[in-house]
């Protein structure tokens, strides 16, 4: 024993403290096994937290979460609701029972950072992940492996997160207004009424994105936005007769259609109705809660001025377009115009957006051919949605882009009449012998809007069987070659396996 050994113990003894037998110490491997654990719940649960967060399915939200923790090897619980997502790990022989709680505290329509979250996790779901829990646990050098995996993870999550957003506030602005003049078309509004609607969703982007940066929540934004629209209406309609125009040729009610369009193209009511009908009652009802509220501070915008304008006594009269200025390929292009513009205004990328114009414009075709056909607003939205969330589901693995994002944009155009709708029913509400009839027209808003979310989900359930069923009927050799591998070595291997297949049946 060495003088410094003989030295420590005799400073231990006289100190009070003899060292005691190393009894009941941890075991390295519980301790690798916790980091790993640990880490790997904690990347699917930011992951998942950051798909809640940019208006993603509770279901797709689930699948993500447990697909990246199985990729590392982990089969973890997931509980999920509108505001927090809790995942626990049952624990094992080589690791302890654990939970993360994650908390979802700011919302925001971000398409473009959501395919790039979506695209990581479909890369950490696809690779071929040698390194697991378990060979962390028996190898020290494959749990460091899995450690630096997980960072590098992490460290990607946190670049997407933290970027800048992909447009400037004023190209965004700019997007609405063409949005809206889009719009315009499709309700038949001459050249004016594009210029006008235009002009006031620009107004109305700016105040309500005023509003937002001064903290007012989005309920009182909705009421300032339709407030707006409704305002320069009141204001025609007072004007109008001293100009040399007619109201037909600037009909009011075209303009705060248009612009309450734009207000009705954030909620997520297709979010709703997906999560309900896919199990997740509670998320379901926090987010069909958070439509009606919305939808209401609309309805209250627009009943405030115009009760306001009838007893300033300014002559309310709702005035239409007798007939469509405008053939079918102009509206299809106005449909195009609509679905991408909102799909660019949510930051979505290039690719998403041409996805969700083309398939805006095939489904107004739809809608306006059924339209034409005789059927009534309610079933032709619905079949044009069925075919809009076909579509995008089925195209979603193909261009790379979720199915999310072509939808809720895609579906905006076919029809725009909620807005004109809700317009419709408050004027006659406002009316002193039009309740009945305003009643009437606010319920076949709401029709409409649920036979869009209706018509999407079925469309995107129908999608996903059909894919499901075409995998399963792909021979083996055909499905290697049409994988993406994401790790060096793979395609290689790939390559192999599909020569020594052909050999074997030679």
């Amino acid at each position: 024993m060495t003088s410094r050994s003989l030295l420590q113990r005799f400073t231990a003894t006289v100190a009070g403290r003899t060292p005691a037998a190393p009894a009941g110490r941890r075991s390295p491997r519980a301790l690798v096994a916790e980091r790993t654990l640990r880490g790997v719940l904690e990347l699917a649960v930011r992951i998942g937290e950051v798909m809640l967060s940019l208006g993603a399915a509770a279901s797709d939200v689930t699948d993500v979460i447990r697909r990246v923790g199985r990729a590392y090897g982990v089969e973890c619980q997931v509980d999920l609701t509108f505001t927090s997502i809790l995942v626990a790990y049952e624990g094992g022989a080589d690791a302890p029972g654990m939970s993360v709680l994650r908390v979802v505290e700011n919302r925001a329509g971000d398409y473009g950072r959501l395919t790039r979250v979506v695209d990581l996790a479909r890369e950490l779901v696809e690779n071929p992940h040698e390194l697991s829990l378990a060979a962390a646990v028996d190898d020290p050098a494959a749990g460091d492996a899995v450690q630096e995996q997980l960072e590098r993870a992490h460290a990607r999550l946190d670049a997407i997160v933290l970027a800048p957003q992909r447009y400037r506030r004023a190209f965004v602005t700019l997007l609405l207004a063409a949005m809206s003049a889009g719009v315009a078309v499709l309700l038949g509004g001459g050249p004016l009424v594009i210029v006008l609607a235009a002009a006031t969703t620009a107004v109305i982007d700016v105040v309500v994105h005023l509003l937002g940066r001064w903290g007012l929540p989005a309920f009182f934004q909705q009421v300032a936005g339709a407030a707006t629209a409704t305002t320069v209406a009141v204001l025609l309609l007072a004007v109008i007769p001293g100009l040399p125009l007619e109201l037909t040729t600037l009909p009011p009610s075209l303009v705060v259609a248009s612009g309450i369009v734009v207000l009705l193209a954030g909620l997520s009511l297709v979010g709703a109705a997906d999560d309900a009908i896919n199990g997740f009652p509670v998320t379901a009802s926090g987010r069909l809660l958070e439509v009606l509220l919305l939808t209401l501070g609309i309805v209250v915008g627009i009943g405030g001025v115009l009760d306001i304008a009838r007893r300033l006594g300014v002559d309310l009269v709702l005035v239409d377009t007798a007939a469509n200025p405008w053939p079918l390929p102009v509206q299809t292009l106005g449909a195009a115009v609509v679905s991408g513009a909102w799909a660019m205004a949510s930051q979505a990328g290039h690719r998403a957006t041409l996805a969700a114009a083309l398939t805006g414009a095939g489904g107004y075709v739809a809608f306006s051919l059924l339209s034409g056909a005789g059927i009534g607003a309610a079933p032709a939205s619905t079949a044009a949605a069925l075919l809009i969330g076909f579509a995008g589901e089925a195209g979603a693995s193909r261009i790379r882009v979720p199915s999310l994002v072509t939808t809720v944009c895609a579906v905006i155009p076919p029809p725009p009449l909620p807005g004109l709708a809700i317009y419709r029913g408050m004027l006659d509400i406002v009316a002193e012998d039009g309740a009945g009839v305003g009643s009437e027209m606010l319920v076949e808003a709401g029709l409409i809007g649920l036979g869009l979310a209706a018509g999407v989900t079925l469309g995107e359930f129908l999608a996903r069987r059909v894919g499901a069923s075409h995998r399963v009927l792909l021979p083996a050799a055909a499905r290697l070659r049409r994988r993406r591998p994401s790790l060096a070595g793979v395609a290689a291997e790939e390559k192999e396996e599909v020569t020594t297949a052909s050999d074997g049946r030679s």
